[in-house]
């Protein structure tokens, strides 16, 4: 294996043990920015050590052991809390001694863990836009650049905000627990927006070689289930499984044999997960009952579920989901979710109506580097027969891409577009 093949497995291994080392150091010390620090050393130790004694074969367990090895010196370094130090180093060293084998670390509920952090993270002391960046850092691997992206914010605007709110959660001695009661209402709208977060980078990849990012997608889906039974009241709880369930229901048909994006209109619904489907229904439902029919993820919900219910494309309902996109760019007002009212007002009304639309965005500065938008833009001028414009749109998409899967789908459609092959709407 290379230099640069080990490095690659790396921060592949990073990307799915990072979120179990954090919550297991998070739980035994109580301290979620210490936790986060000695995952960080973790990293940095594999950096180091892998290159020349080859990768583990149980790399998230050497990377746990060697983390809850610098937990116990770190705590030992504490004198100033001595009864602490005594009390959590035995039991930790109790729980090596009746646990030889470090893998088993890894078999926590990771589900209640994760959403404990989260609510850690979230706590109202912070500010909402440095949760969400706080917890996508330590959860979800992101890096400060992946971060600002999925904010459209400036990279140095999240840096700070993350310093900040670490060094907050280390000054006050927040409790790390999942709370009930009154903190919960505080809490629980910044935490739906995290999980809200974690799904989406599961499911469409910000970076790196694959487009999906299944365990974030089933994290995501644990803690959701979870919120439901924490707070059953809350509609936007079960407004935001719902999405995520019918989203996800859709995971088998979205990529072909060698991992390579498959647009939704060229899926195979026969691939679809129809009990997935029945219990984001369901969700839906318990989430209009509940009042929150008008909330951002109910709605959300609502326009994958007319995809869901079509058992072919043509059978979509678009002019119902160009609705509904339209309810909820009035209730949030974003350049993100007007682009995609224009791909619904697209197939319902026609290529030349959402054209004006999109071409209405392109002054807007948080979609100057958004591949999506050149990439919607090049598909409907593609249909309008305007072949050169439309190569040249997704010609600038496939440059502003960050995740090679995406960026190579765009180079094919600008190639099979110059070339007269048909292609997807």
């Amino acid at each position: 294996m290379t230099a640069a093949d080990v490095h690659r497995t790396i921060l592949a291994v990073w990307r799915i043990e990072q979120p179990r080392l954090i919550t297991g150091l998070s739980r035994m010390l109580r301290d979620v920015p210490l936790a986060e620090d000695l995952t960080q050393e973790a990293l940095v130790a594999a950096l180091e050590h892998w290159p020349v004694s080859g990768v583990p074969d149980k790399p998230g367990a050497w990377l746990m052991a060697l983390a809850k090895r610098r937990a116990l010196d770190h705590l030992r370094r504490r004198s100033m809390l001595a009864r602490k130090h005594e009390m959590l180093t035995r039991e930790l060293e109790q729980e090596q001694l009746a646990m030889p084998n470090p893998d088993a670390a890894l078999d926590d509920d990771i589900g209640d863990e994760l959403l404990r952090l989260i609510f850690t993270a979230c706590h109202p002391r912070l500010s909402r836009e440095a949760r969400a960046a706080l917890a996508l850092r330590m959860i979800c691997g992101l890096t400060t650049e992946e971060i600002a992206r999925a904010f459209l914010q400036p990279e140095a605007t999240i840096a700070q905000r993350i310093v900040r709110a670490k060094r907050t959660l280390s000054e006050s001695g927040l409790a790390y627990e999942t709370p009930r009661g009154e903190q919960l209402s505080e809490r629980i709208a910044s935490v739906l927006e995290v999980v809200y977060l974690i799904f989406n980078e599961g499911y469409t990849a910000a970076r790196g070689d694959e487009w999906l990012r299944p365990q974030l997608c089933n994290d995501a889906l644990r803690m959701g289930r979870v919120l439901t039974l924490v707070a059953p009241q809350e509609a936007e709880a079960h407004g935001l499984l719902a999405l995520m369930e019918l989203n996800a229901s859709r995971t088998a048909a979205r990529t072909d044999a060698a991992g390579d994006p498959i647009l939704l209109m060229d899926q195979n619904r026969a691939l679809w997960d129809r009990l997935q489907i029945r219990r984001g229904l369901l969700a839906l439902v318990r989430a209009c009952e509940l009042g929150g029919g008008r909330g951002f993820y109910t709605l959300q919900a609502a326009i994958v579920a007319c995809h869901a219910r079509a058992a072919t494309p043509d059978e979509t309902e678009w002019p119902r989901i160009a609705e509904l996109y339209a309810k909820l760019g009035a209730l949030v007002r974003s350049p993100i979710i007007e682009l995609n009212r224009a791909v619904a007002i697209g197939m319902a009304e026609g290529p030349a109506a959402a054209l004006a639309i999109v071409d209405g965005l392109a002054g807007e500065p948080a979609l100057k580097n958004y591949h999506l938008l050149p990439s919607v833009r090049g598909d409907l001028l593609r249909r309008l027969g305007r072949v050169a414009e439309a190569r040249a749109a997704f010609d600038l998409a496939s440059t502003l891409a960050t995740n090679r899967r995406e960026r190579e789908l765009l180079r094919r459609r600008a190639a099979e577009t110059s070339s007269g092959a048909p292609e997807p709407s």
